[in-house]
């Protein structure tokens, strides 16, 4: 008895010129398309135990690295990262598309729902952000502060700007770092170290536009599903929780056991979520 090998989708990759910059892009596989918004300090490679699985289930899956990230452009002014995703998708001649985001991503992706509402057929909203509303948790104020301490430091500076991201956003306020996967944690400190060396000179050079979400959650008229971890941040699960109230229709679904970064610690059940989340959409 024979087996067919299922065929991996071939991945194309563009630079898309966008306001004052340019933005990097991959694509892979035929059919509804699905953007794929990556994390603060990181790139479109945390998206890999996604992309091609769900090109793979019948999308055309797109994933990019935004403004000050990776192989896009490095921060030269004011920006929006919304309108970056708009430009992109009218590049690539995307008329709707379900956006799925993490944190950033995630914060991007509301926005996106808001201010180009005909762009986004649908939402998945993974550690969400939400412009408007400010960070409170203990954890991030500190780790914030420490951050912004070693910003400009020659003596290290970097190397400990990488390390409080890292305990902010991958370990999270419930576990000590020896606790957490090594290579995740690695994994992330490369992405970010790669960020911070690549983009550096651009921090302080613009600040983001954005359209204060936080009090515009109802007039969300997309299908939504919100996902976060149990050892985040109490700002994170704050934002989940105000989402899954706010959207008309919204579900929220807890991931056990992942921090921040729920793509990549609980990937078999995210990867669930989200196929089940996009078939469903696909039948309404």
């Amino acid at each position: 008895m024979t087996h067919a090998r299922t065929r991996t989708p071939e991945v194309t990759a563009v630079t898309v010129p966008v306001e004052a910059g340019e933005l990097f892009c991959e694509s892979a596989g035929e059919g509804p398309t699905v953007v794929l918004l990556h994390g603060g300090m990181l790139d479109l490679h945390m998206w890999n135990e996604q992309f091609l699985r769900l090109a793979g289930l019948g999308h055309r899956v797109i994933r990019y690295d935004a403004r000050g990230h990776g192989r896009s452009s490095t921060v030269a002014g004011d920006y929006a990262h919304h309108d970056d995703l708009r430009a992109l998708l009218t590049h690539l001649d995307v008329p709707r598309a379900t956006l799925v985001g993490l944190s950033l991503g995630a914060r991007t992706a509301i926005d996106a729902a808001l201010a180009h509402p005909d762009s986004v057929s649908a939402l998945i909203l993974a550690s969400p952000g939400v412009s408007g509303r400010p960070f409170a948790d203990p954890h991030v104020a500190h780790h914030t502060a420490q951050q912004m301490a070693a910003v400009g430091d020659p003596d290290g500076g970097a190397q400990r700007f990488v390390e409080h991201f890292l305990r902010m956003w991958v370990d999270g306020p419930r576990r000590e770092a020896s606790e957490v996967d090594p290579r995740l944690r690695e994994r992330m400190r490369a992405s970010a170290s790669a960020n911070v060396l690549r983009h550096a000179h651009g921090l302080g050079a613009g600040m983001p536009r954005e359209v204060g979400a936080a009090d515009r959650l109802a007039t969300i008229g997309v299908p939504t599903l919100v996902l976060d971890g149990d050892l985040d941040s109490s700002d994170i699960s704050s934002n989940a929780g105000v989402i899954a109230r706010a959207v008309p229709g919204a579900r929220r679904q807890r991931l056990a056991s992942a921090a921040h970064m729920v793509n990549l610690e609980s990937t078999a059940a995210f990867n669930r979520a989200v196929a089940s989340f996009l078939a469903s959409a696909a039948r309404h």
